[in-house]
């Protein structure tokens, strides 16, 4: 279907390449009309998150699950009501075998974090210290420590660097002597 302009008329052809004939329209025939899009999305914020009406500039935090063509937005613990999905929280250990002093140790991730807070041996039970709130290093023995920490993304990365920084120390400490 195509729009033609004949003898100064505007005809819309309409041809199906068939034995039929063809069926022609004067633009008069034809009505004019216009399709707007509004390309802005909208997520509507269900359950728990809909409870409260957030202010102007106020952050709202929660996962965003598209169905067909509509977004929502729901709150962590509601997520398993209104999807197959389920969350769970995953803690983690790791033991390493380290056989430098503890104080060397904690020195040396001293030097790279804001914070390395000592904990009490009643908590820990035995030497140990908590880098950035996140991740507890343990004194299991002589020759081993342990990690231990609740996973997410960053939580991850400091124990990775922690992790490195721990299987250094023998290799900077022999470099340096």
């Amino acid at each position: 279907m195509f729009m033609a302009d004949i003898a100064g008329v505007r005809v819309l052809y309409t041809g199906d390449y068939s034995c039929e004939e063809d069926c022609h329209l004067c633009a008069a025939e034809i009505l004019q009309f216009s399709l707007y899009f509004n390309f802005e999305k909208m997520a509507k914020t269900i359950r728990r998150l809909a409870e409260k009406t957030p202010e102007v500039g106020e952050t709202v935090s929660g996962f965003l699950v598209k169905k067909a063509f509509t977004y929502q937005i729901m709150a962590h613990d509601d997520l398993h009501v209104f999807s197959q999905l389920s969350t769970e929280n995953i803690s983690q250990r790791i033991t390493i075998a380290y056989s430098g002093a503890f104080g060397v140790l904690k020195h040396r991730l001293k030097q790279i974090f804001e914070s390395v807070e000592s904990l009490p041996d009643e908590e820990s039970e035995g030497p140990a210290f908590r880098v950035p709130e996140r991740l507890t290093v343990k004194y299991e023995s002589e020759k081993h420590i342990s990690l231990h920490w609740r996973s997410d993304p960053i939580s991850d990365m400091v124990s990775d660097s922690v992790i490195i920084s721990i299987l250094l120390i023998p290799i900077l400490i022999t470099s340096y002597c």
